[in-house]
């Protein structure tokens, strides 16, 4: 049987009704806005506040940590796709949209796109934040560009591979677990310390982590330095991640 696509349900209409219905879940979220904002937030009045004289004794350290806190935060606001995406699939919501005239894969755009918007609005919260405990980037606009386009594409990136792990998933219970692991990566990077005061073992692998670089390049364009190769690697990973995550939704969805 042919189904006749009626009228006002194109990409474009089918996109823009789901990304409204992701926004309004959001809004409805407090603890995913929680999580997004507020403790990234308590993590770098920690950071700068309490261990910032230990780490850098002469000062200085808001500089060096910010960037790494905006990354992080870009994480954690995308770590709630993850569990959206598996209760759409488990409750039942994605066969009701499959009954209806249109495609049922713009549901996962809605998630995506909501979830980029959302973690630009707490990422430039966060980073205002930043500004008011001391940091002082010295960018000029070209370089607040580049460093603005690497958010975006890590948060598009990582917001991916979470709806990814929210195909794969059994329950949100499972995919808020799987989702976690990731939120971790910060954690074993140059976010918070600098790569030669890691362990000598662990180096190689935080050098070789997507977050590394990344940090690395944020860092050097809002600090008014050469980003040099780390721009481009974070680039290669963003891209590498964003065709893994969109590989994984290709081919679960038509068996989610």
């Amino acid at each position: 049987m042919t189904i006749t696509m009626h009228r006002g349900s194109g990409p474009i209409t089918t996109s823009r009704v789901f990304v409204g219905r992701s926004l309004r879940h959001s809004m409805r979220d407090g603890e995913g806005w929680l999580l997004a904002i507020v403790l990234p937030v308590m993590l770098m009045l920690l950071f700068t506040t309490v261990f910032g004289g230990a780490i850098a004794p002469g000062g200085g350290y808001v500089d060096f940590v910010v960037p790494g806190i905006i990354v992080l935060c870009s994480g954690f606001g995308a770590a709630s796709v993850a569990v959206s995406v598996n209760r759409d699939i488990t409750g039942g919501a994605m066969q009701r949209f499959r009954s209806l005239p249109i495609t049922a894969a713009y549901c996962l755009v809605g998630h995506v796109t909501a979830s980029v918007l959302r973690n630009l609005v707490a990422t430039s919260l966060v980073l205002g934040v930043g500004l008011l405990v001391g940091f002082r980037p010295s960018a000029g606009p070209a370089e607040w560009l580049i460093a603005l386009s690497l958010v975006v594409a890590w948060i598009l990136a990582i917001t991916v591979v979470f709806a990814a792990i929210g195909m794969l998933a059994s329950t949100p219970e499972a995919a808020n677990g799987y989702g976690f692991a990731l939120l971790f990566l910060p954690y074993i990077s140059s976010a918070f310390v600098p790569l030669e005061t890691l362990p000598a073992w662990l180096q190689p692998i935080a050098a070789a982590q997507p977050v590394t670089p990344l940090t690395e390049a944020i860092r050097s364009l809002l600090l008014g330095g050469d980003p040099g190769a780390h721009a481009w690697f974070a680039l290669a990973w963003c891209a590498g991640l964003i065709a893994a995550g969109a590989a994984l939704v290709a081919w679960r969805f038509p068996r989610g």
